[in-house]
């Protein structure tokens, strides 16, 4: 290509790649300006005084300015001959930066798709077999090491879609961390927000935040709590697990804002009777009705918390790049102390370096990969934004690299992991040794279908937020203190909000743990003619009549809207009518629900169809629920001769 033809950005290219050769020459010997004569000719003087200055000394060097730098390093230029070969380790690094930046997006983009895919939007009653979601809701769950391993440390088993984790895990122990880099969709978020600039990362406060901090060891103290008190027999992880905590914020706070939003704006751009407003509200709801839209406006309880918390996290970005990945997240500390062994490392060439610290501009884990200082393994996201800005190729990426200057593992300190080995130790005495599960058990904590008892409940669950997320009645909300401290953001069942759908079983389908475990319509024994007649159906609790607030008992009114909503066959409310006297002493009949205590399934629907808006005259407790053989309101006694 003649060098008159060059563009701006190749000319800068050509000017880095020139102060490369003025090097060599120098060491080799020749004259500075021979081995600038035959690169010079016809680039345009502002390259060309960038690429050469005088240095402290006198001496004629090649010395690009902070633009020929960057336009350097960012430059995709085909050349031939022996500038090529110079540029080839930039450009190869260039294109996997490139592909890292390609398979967030990507992998961030299939994480929404199963996030909005998350509900079901057909009708039950027009359902002729059981229902069940076409796409693997959870595979971002089950691919989870840190969820795989902490259920196998609680529970001494592993769940079935949990050997997904492998499929993550194995490559770490070759390549590093290139989940957190390349996969991991709240590390994408906190990548995304991290590149806004701010005040405080700006000039040299930029570049001294992205070099290691002590603080950085956090998350590995949080890692070792979590996996100990797994090992009792609490899943407390789930609060912290990046996958886990990304889908319960986005699930059951941000996405139901945004579609509140929505439905706000269709309706006031309806209210203008503007003909052209309301078409593009039409465009509008098309195009997001089978996407970023619910079927119906979810609400749920602590959604603000939950999305107070989640803002909270992506701003901290805006002070430290990627805060949450470098000091908390116990996931991505699992995968640093297994990428002690990888065998894909950053090798460092300090002769080439020229202090311009542009490799630590973007540095994304924080791990110093600046010539001169130790690289630390395990704190590399593998984001190649390091090699990608240095102009030199100072540093740089290889199998089996030399290990002089790498510092494999955390640097943690013994007592500092003692005290989280007692902390996970005795997290779980302190929460039940509170009530909740042994003592003062809360009657309106009403679990989903299939949920496991109390015990083995909280051993499993993560607290992902998937089966509130799936209910198609908007039914399960995450708890707050109905199941005490260890139980936070649990799911519960609140028939104020919805009822559980009798043939509805998505709830332990998308459970990626088994802390509801997953049931068939027939095993839940709601629907007549699915359920197997010798089989119990599950119970969540019973229902109870507060009979100084219903219409028929209290007021001498007539009300029979619980009954009919009633979904068991034969119906679990029936009604008696009974002679009483109004205010005027006028006698007159009216009929009076009661409950079935053998009949009742505790799904809700009664308690949701109450009329009575601000507290409602039926409701159900967590009392004859199938989970537990002691929480129940119908003790029989043992036959005679059955020798038990």
């Amino acid at each position: 290509m003649p060098l008159t033809m060059m563009s701006r950005d190749q000319g800068y290219h050509v000017a880095a790649c020139l102060r490369r050769a003025m090097r060599e020459a120098l060491a080799a010997g020749v004259p500075c300006s021979a081995s600038l004569l035959d690169c010079r000719e016809g680039i345009p003087a502002a390259f060309t005084r960038a690429a050469v200055r005088p240095s402290a000394s006198g001496t004629l060097r090649a010395r690009p300015d902070k633009v020929s730098r960057r336009r350097a390093a960012h430059s995709n230029l085909p050349l031939s001959g022996p500038l090529s070969a110079k540029l080839n380790p930039a450009v190869r690094y260039l294109t996997l930066a490139k592909l890292r930046r390609y398979s967030q997006v990507v992998f961030f983009a299939l994480f929404l798709f199963l996030l909005f895919k998350t509900e079901f939007r057909g009708s039950f009653r027009s359902a002729q077999a059981e229902i069940r979601l076409p796409y693997p809701i959870s595979i971002f769950l089950q691919a989870d090491p840190l969820v795989a391993i902490s259920n196998a440390i609680s529970t001494r088993a592993l769940y079935q879609g949990l050997l997904w984790s492998l499929a993550i895990l194995i490559p770490t122990f070759f390549l590093g961390r290139f989940f957190c880099g390349w996969i991991c969709p709240l590390g994408a978020l906190n990548h995304f927000f991290s590149s806004w600039k701010s005040e405080r990362k700006r000039g040299g406060a930029r570049i001294e935040s992205n070099r290691y901090k002590r603080w950085q060891t956090l998350k590995y103290y949080i890692l070792i709590a979590v996996l100990v008190a797994a090992l009792f027999g609490s899943e407390i992880l789930g609060i912290l697990d990046p996958i886990s905590l990304t889908v319960r914020s986005l699930g059951l706070s941000i996405l139901p804002g945004i579609n509140y939003g929505f439905n706000a704006l269709f309706d006031a751009l309806y209210r203008t009777q503007v003909g052209a407003l309301r078409f593009t509200a039409d465009v509008l709801y098309f195009l997001l009705k089978e996407t970023v839209l619910s079927f119906k406006q979810p609400y749920f309880r602590q959604g603000f918390f939950l999305g107070l918390i989640f803002i909270t996290i992506m701003i901290l970005n805006l002070r430290i790049t990627r805060f949450w990945c470098r000091a908390l997240c116990p996931l991505g500390a699992l995968l640093g102390l297994v990428s002690r062994w990888s065998i894909l490392g950053l090798e460092k060439h300090p002769a080439h370096c020229e202090d311009c610290n542009r490799c630590l501009l973007d540095c994304q884990g924080g791990d110093d990969p600046i010539p001169g200082a130790q690289w630390r393994k395990a704190e590399c996201h593998l984001c190649f934004n390091c090699v990608e800005g240095c102009p030199e190729s100072g540093i740089k990426f290889r199998f089996f690299p030399g290990t002089l200057t790498t510092v494999q593992g955390p640097n943690l300190q013994r007592r500092r992991a003692l005290a989280s080995v007692a902390a996970g130790a005795a997290a779980l005495p302190l929460f039940r040794s509170n009530t909740g599960l042994a003592a003062e058990y809360h009657e309106r904590l009403v679990r989903p279908p299939g949920a496991l008892n109390e015990k083995s409940f909280l051993e499993r669950c993560i607290r992902c937020g998937e089966c509130m997320k799936v209910c198609p009645n908007n039914a399960l909300h995450p708890t707050l203190t109905e199941a005490g401290l260890e139980g936070l953001w649990t799911p519960v069942l609140v028939p104020r909000v919805g009822y559980c759908e009798p043939s509805c079983v998505l709830c332990s389908q998308v459970c990626p743990t088994g802390a509801i475990w997953e049931i068939t319509q027939a095993e839940k024994g709601w629907v007549t003619g699915s359920a197997d007649r010798n089989a119990k159906p599950v119970r969540l609790g019973t229902a109870f009549y507060d009979h100084g607030r219903c219409l028929p008992w209290a007021m001498a009114t007539e009300c029979i809207v619980c009954e009919e909503w009633c979904p068991t066959s034969p119906k679990a409310i029936y009604l008696h009518p009974v002679e009483v006297a109004d205010a005027e002493g006028k006698v007159k009949q009216v009929r009076q629900p009661s409950v079935d205590p053998e009949r009742c399934v505790g799904c809700g629907a009664c308690e949701f169809a109450c009329p009575l808006q601000d507290r409602p005259a039926v409701y159900v407790t967590s009392i004859g629920e199938s989970r537990s053989k002691t929480n129940q309101i119908l003790l029989k006694r043992p036959q005679k001769g059955s020798g038990s």
